[in-house]
């Protein structure tokens, strides 16, 4: 098991993304495409490499292609079939950045008006304190 450079061992036995439980949306050799098991809004859907290891840089560049290329099919699909306004793609790359479950993987969340009050700033709101940047003085 690759621990990369966040010291971050996790447990393959355990791990919900290795023995997903939810259907496999799209797939490549590299990766596998999945509904989100706690989506924050419909479509929200995860990919998520076949090899088991916490931070997406340590995969190889054609592995890390390979799940950009899922994106992209993904993204398309969730397009079509829920026909959100936008979406906000990224993965969180350590448990500073927020990832709890340590296997890569990378969201795509479609967006639809209204969902918040003010969309703006988008994942700059991971510190709020500082998301807000164009009404400041």
């Amino acid at each position: 098991m690759n621990q990369g450079d966040h010291g971050v061992s996790s447990n393959i036995l355990t791990c919900p993304f290795c023995s997903p439980a939810t259907e496999v949306l799209a797939e490549n050799a590299s990766a596998v495409a999945l509904l989100d098991s706690f989506p924050i809004s419909p479509g929200h859907s995860l990919i998520v490499p076949r090899q088991h290891v916490a931070c997406f840089f340590d995969l190889s560049e054609e592995d890390q292609l390979a799940m950009w290329s899922l994106v992209a099919e993904v993204r398309a699909d969730v397009q079509k079939r829920y026909q959100p306004d936008g979406f906000n793609i990224g993965l969180n790359d350590g448990t500073a950045a927020g990832q709890t479950v340590l296997h890569a993987h990378i969201h795509i969340v479609p967006r639809y008006t209204g969902d918040v009050a003010d969309p703006r700033g988008g994942v700059r709101w991971v510190i709020p304190a500082k998301a807000d940047y164009w009404s400041k003085d």
